[in-house]
């Protein structure tokens, strides 16, 4: 019986596999370049060049056991006097605030540099040279100020980054670094493949004892990245419990106190210790090396990322409200009988969505009704809208050759291309990279804007041709990763031009993406393990600079068994954004009367809640955080904060456990503090606890001290009655103060507001909000 090696099923060519780029890390035909020494330096403009030394691994058996060291060679090219057998490459330091820090390499001349980036706010990154003092120390340089420092020294070279406090954060790997170890240990370099004369870099530094990583998009295996192999590649991961990624995101922090962002699009594999314990191997397949270095704690690290490359904008409120769907409802009568069971059921919903079965065949996307299952679209989302209905409808950017506007997108160069001019794929791939292409395309959206449509879903976007063409005049190798985000972009734009808001519901990214929310998580199995793993893959992406994000409520792929999705439901109202979709039935009703009861009151908790929602969502957007939070967000300071993975806080105040067995218990773990259960009232010290879920299956406890604001319940967010909020003060007897942030539809600002005890009583300490909304004070004990 013959069985594939892992090695020959990594290399198999399959479409639209993910590319590892370590393979030719690896590859010991190729020639490495080890980075030596400055050979100049300017510490004015932080330019300087940098010396490579030229090395192949070579073989030596000892012992019956076959080792590969590197040792350096001589040029092999010919006529010597014409080819650097040691480059002279550039290397740059740039300043971006007191916070971050920006490393530039080339392994080569650069001909065509890029201008402006589309990862970038404004396609440039700012420059603040004078945030960071300087000072010449023996053998380097040192620039500092009171949130770290940065020493380059000139030989061996390494650029050592510290807290402010002095600590080493962590550091370049230099090849002397480590003579220490029989391990052949990748230090800072570029490898030059034979196959082509390639290049690409590796950005490698240190890593510390106890170190834990995160980020990198949605990823759902491991939380915690030390020790994983993690590629970057925009894939359709086909759910949400395998090791590819519809978002992977090239940023990560440290809990040591720093993050870096990767600011490429090429495929990148980094080893956070996974080969080699003590080093952090950034496999880039670019030819440069990018990188932005952030200080601080997760907050600081966060706000200083999404400075760079765009916070999420806030979303419309009517999005924060329940959306039903399936896949699919096929007609117009089927979507009105929705919305009426949704109202007779009292299941309060703001949006309803069309799945892949609006067109005249299903999933063959041509941005048309189907006339003979909707009689009159204009009208049937006017009428929903009456009844407190958003609608929003699926697409994708593939389209199939019976497409009817196959033809007209192949002969109008809108699709990607092959080397020869014609398509990769069977599909025509709309090239996003060809303002002609975004144009024809948004004129589709706008028309359906016209009939009411009121947001899209931008499904798919990881299979953009690796070997493809593209209009910008670079191939799959740099388009691929950014297509996600060219496609976000892209219908982005034309809602906030047609609609006044920014608001999609997306399924891939890549760095950037988050300035145009939202996002989901999709396609999740029916099973325990797949709930838990999404939530995994929901607190990787928050801490990766998306503020907002959801999932499919019950799991997509088959009917959800009625347990899962009683305990899934509440993790769903307890997240930025809620929908119910997949394979029917998703619809409350159509399960017993028993979990049509349990549904509601998840949902009821969700829109009396709408207040603290909105609030932590306006303040979220504002300062690069995530809605769905890891604990040691909030609480950075609390060793066991950064070990737990299956819950979270939700804003700043509410730490969630969902159910992810059928129980009606499970241990918790509280940071510091007092805690008080949002349910039973129970109160709680930090540490672990065993503890029994509320009447809703899900563990919610609120801060010690906190307001949470609550509002009249009604059938939509469009019936909400601002004008009186009722804040729930979760405070013990001996606490005096307490405080909440409330945040009206209207817009203004993000407001605080203070309650202090008066005898048996909490009172607004004064209202900032008088003539707009008034206040009822109740102390939940």
């Amino acid at each position: 019986m013959f069985t594939k090696t892992d090695a020959q099923i990594q290399h198999a060519d399959v479409l639209n596999a993910p590319v590892d780029i370590s393979k030719d890390f690896y590859n010991y035909e190729n020639t490495f370049y080890f980075a030596d020494h400055l050979t100049d330096f300017d510490p004015k403009s932080g330019k300087g060049t940098l010396e490579y030394k030229r090395y192949q691994y070579q073989s030596r058996q000892a012992f019956n056991n076959m080792l590969m060291k590197p040792d350096t060679v001589p040029a092999n090219e010919f006529p010597a006097t014409e080819y650097e057998s040691a480059p002279h490459l550039p290397f740059q330091i740039q300043f971006v605030s007191d916070r971050t820090i920006r490393i530039k390499m080339t392994s080569g001349p650069q001909f065509h540099p890029q201008e402006e980036s589309l990862m970038l706010v404004n396609g440039k990154a700012p420059n603040n040279p004078d945030a960071w003092t300087y000072k010449k120390i023996e053998g380097g340089y040192q620039y500092s100020n009171e949130n770290g420092k940065v020493v380059i020294i000139e030989n061996p070279w390494h650029v050592k980054i510290y807290d402010g406090k002095g600590k080493l954060l962590t550091s370049t790997l230099h090849n002397t670094d480590v003579t220490n170890t029989y391990t052949p240990v990748l230090p800072f370099s570029y490898v030059r493949r034979n196959s082509d004369y390639s290049r690409s870099m590796a950005a490698v530094f240190s890593l510390q004892p106890d170190e834990k990583i995160f980020g990198c998009g949605e990823s759902f295996i491991q939380f915690n990245k030390r020790g994983e192999k993690v590629v970057l590649y925009t894939d359709d991961a086909n759910g949400v419990q395998n090791e590819t990624m519809y978002k992977p995101i090239p940023f990560y922090m440290s809990s040591r106190g720093y993050g870096v962002f990767m600011h490429h699009s090429t495929p990148i594999t980094v080893d956070f210790g996974k080969y080699f314990s003590g080093a952090n191997e950034m496999m880039i397949g670019d030819d440069e090396a990018d990188l932005f270095i952030f200080l601080g704690e997760p907050k600081d690290i966060l706000d200083e990322y999404t400075d760079l490359t765009g916070k999420s904008v806030m979303p419309p409120l009517w999005s924060f409200g329940f959306w039903m769907s399936r896949i699919t409802y096929f007609s117009e009568k089927e979507g009105r009988e929705v919305a009426k069971e949704l109202r007779k059921n009292k299941i309060p919903s703001d949006v309803i969505h069309f799945d892949t079965g609006w067109f005249d065949v299903d999933w063959r996307n041509n941005y048309e009704f189907a006339s003979e299952r909707f009689n009159n679209p204009k009208k049937m989302l006017s009428d929903l809208k009456d009844e407190g209905f958003e609608v929003c409808l699926w697409q994708l950017p593939y389209f199939t050759p019976k497409n009817t506007l196959f033809n007209e997108i192949v002969d109008n160069g809108l699709a990607v291309k092959d080397r020869k001019g014609n398509i990769p794929y069977e599909d025509a791939v709309l090239d996003f990279s060809n303002p002609k292409t975004v144009e024809w395309y948004q004129e589709k959206l706008k028309h359906l804007f016209d009939l009411g449509v009121s947001v899209f879903k931008v499904d798919f976007g990881e299979a953009a041709p690796a070997n493809g063409i593209y209009h910008s005049g670079r191939t799959g190798f740099y388009e691929h990763n950014l297509y996600p985000l060219r496609y976000n972009k892209a219908v982005a734009e034309i809602t906030k031009k047609e609609k006044g808001y920014t608001l999609i519901w997306a399924r891939s990214t890549w760095a950037g993406s988050q300035r145009y929310p939202l996002h989901w998580g999709g396609d999740a199995a029916t099973t325990n393990t797949a709930m838990s793993a999404t939530l995994r893959g929901g607190l990787s992406l928050g801490l990766s600079g998306f503020s907002f994000w959801s999932h499919d409520v019950g799991g997509f792929v088959t009917k959800s068994p009625e347990d899962l999705y009683r305990r899934w439901t509440p993790f769903g109202m307890l997240s930025s954004h809620v929908r119910s979709h997949g394979e029917p039935p998703t619809e409350p009703w159509l399960y017993n009367k028993d979990f049509l009861d349990a549904f509601r009151k998840a949902d009821n908790m969700r829109y009396e809640l709408m207040p603290y929602i909105y609030a932590q969502a306006k303040e979220s957007s504002e300062k690069g955080l995530p809605m769905m939070r890891a604990l040691f967000v909030e609480f950075p300071n609390d060793p066991g904060a950064w070990l737990v993975d299956n819950e979270y806080l939700f804003g700043a105040s509410m730490l969630v456990a969902p159910l992810f067995e059928n129980e009606t218990s499970r241990a918790v773990y509280l940071p510091e503090g007092t805690w008080i259960d949002y349910q039973t009232k129970k109160v709680y010290q930090s540490g672990w606890h065993t503890i029994e879920a509320g009447e809703i299956p899900i563990v919610v406890l609120v801060k010690n001290g906190t307001v949470i604001p609550h509002i009249k319940l009604a059938q939509s967010t469009k019936n909400m009655d601002w004008t009186q909020l009722k804040l729930n003060v979760y405070a013990t007897a001996e606490t005096t103060t307490a405080k909440g942030k409330v945040y009206l539809p209207a817009g203004e600002k993000l407001h605080t507001v203070t309650v202090e005890k008066t005898g048996n009583t909490f009172e607004v300490e004064s209202n900032s909000l008088q003539g707009k909304t008034s206040f009822k004070v109740e102390w939940t004990k």
